[in-house]
């Protein structure tokens, strides 16, 4: 039986985690987060953090996540576990310095979103398990900070051969009283599989942002007519560059294989428009729509009979409430929803997945009598 479950302090029964002490590494938004759902969810009792920015630090104390401590060493202190949330660019030192620090006692995990650096970093280490919250956001900063974060996030732990199973027991467990549904999965195979869900889309979001506001169409500026379609595919573009560089480099070799299987579809479409294939065009189509029908069916019980409401909106105060109110009223529930703004003068499109359509049509009469335009279609075609 290994070290970790020999300890007198973290007890893990049935997957119930209940630590003494944890220890945050890196105390921005992640780090904050992981450390406000562990108190919220009672998985640890007293939660202590370190970072090398002392205003990072400040803020997490001041968003109330945790107890500031003076250095690595008094963070790790007696922690039945360690969550290293450096910089991707840091992350390998940090995890090596926290493995140094910390006795047998102390599991050291990490939420990094590349893994095959910090992991051969670790390796040879049996209180290491690594781990990569997969939950986004466009937010940096403990002040952004939440303990609902990993509500339902998937989060990829990574054992390596060396780790002693019970710490990756403690790991699960723990990730899973935040909130996340861990998922174990080989290092590589994670740098492979987030390049090509993750890493792709915010390099293609780059490209096409960054190819339409280099182009003038005979002296027209394409930004500035710029629908739903491209605001959609570049949400992500622009992304902060002091996480995505380190992002991109890191995970340089299967970012690099992802784009070259990218471009040979490219190459593929561009050879059937060249040829005036309408049936290769039909089929791409088709298999896109299959595909996506696919990824939304993990999200909606029955992705087929969603429906969407595009309603245009005047920019004031109260819309939104109001609408949700109504719809919330005569018990018609939204699967989702997203506000596209478009001016102040113009207001803009609030699109509302309901599921059905009947459902989506009695949505539509109830926002029409209240004076709203509205434009009601499915969400897959058929």
């Amino acid at each position: 039986m290994g070290s970790c479950s020999r300890s007198r302090e973290a007890r893990l029964a049935w997957g119930r985690v209940e630590l003494r002490r944890l220890a945050v590494i890196g105390t921005g938004l992640i780090g904050a987060s992981v450390a406000l759902a562990a108190t919220r969810s009672r998985a640890a009792v007293e939660v202590v953090g370190y970072d090398l920015d002392p205003a990072a630090l400040a803020a997490a104390v001041e968003r109330g996540a945790l107890e500031p401590a003076a250095s690595l060493e008094e963070a790790v202190k007696g922690a039945e576990l360690a969550v290293v949330a450096a910089p991707v660019a840091q992350l390998a030192g940090q995890v090596r310095a926290a493995l140094e620090a910390s006795g047998e006692e102390t599991t050291v995990t990490d939420v990094g979103s590349t893994k095959a650096a910090v992991c051969a970093a670790a390796r040879g280490s049996s209180r290491f398990v690594g781990g990569h919250p997969v939950c986004g956001s466009e937010a940096r900063g403990a002040e952004h900070a939440t303990a609902e974060l990993f509500e339902g996030a998937t989060w990829f732990l990574t054992p390596l051969t060396d780790t002693d199973p019970a710490r990756h027991r403690l790991v699960h467990g723990f990730v899973s009283a935040l909130g996340a549904t861990p998922v174990a999965v080989d290092p590589e195979a994670h740098d492979r599989l987030v390049a090509l869900t993750s890493h792709l889309p915010h390099a293609l979001a780059n490209v096409l942002v960054n190819q339409a506001g280099a182009t003038r169409v005979e002296g027209h500026e394409p930004l500035a007519a710029a629908g739903g379609s491209l605001r959609d595919m570049t949400r992500v573009a622009g992304a902060n560059p002091r996480i995505w560089v380190d992002i991109f480099v890191e995970n340089a070799g299967p970012v690099r294989e992802s784009l070259a299987e990218h471009r040979r579809r490219i190459e593929q479409l561009e050879a059937a428009l060249e040829a005036g294939d309408a049936g290769f065009v039909a089929r791409w189509i088709g298999e896109a729509a299959g595909n996506r029908r696919r990824m939304l069916a993990d999200a909606f019980p029955d992705p087929g009979e969603l429906h969407q409401l595009r309603v245009h909106v005047p920019d004031r105060p109260g819309v939104l409430a109001a609408i949700t109110q109504a719809l919330g009223a005569e018990r018609i529930n939204i699967e989702d929803f997203e506000l596209h703004h478009v001016s102040p003068e113009r207001g803009g499109t609030l699109t509302v997945l309901v599921t059905g359509a009947d459902e989506a049509a009695r949505a539509a009469a109830l926002l029409e009598s209240q004076g709203y335009g509205v434009v009601v279609s499915p969400v897959l075609a058929a």
